[in-house]
């Protein structure tokens, strides 16, 4: 199972799974089609969106393990 933490790059996680885009717009990240989103972290976006990236942490990782 993959996993994936805060401190990786928006691309890098659509790379895993592109489901994950879904978790993200689901949480207020509606600009990750953006080339600035791209090239954010995790933690990043989190940050500028007011949310909370360990949570998102859990809940992209709790959708990789299905």
């Amino acid at each position: 199972m993959r996993k994936i933490s805060k401190d990786m790059i928006i691309a890098d996680l659509v790379a895993i799974d592109q489901n994950i885009i879904v978790i993200l717009m689901r949480a207020g990240m509606h600009c990750i089609g953006c080339p600035s989103a791209q090239g954010e972290t995790l933690e990043e976006a989190a940050m500028v969106h007011g949310l909370d990236a360990d949570l998102l942490v859990d809940q992209i990782n709790d959708y990789l393990a299905q």
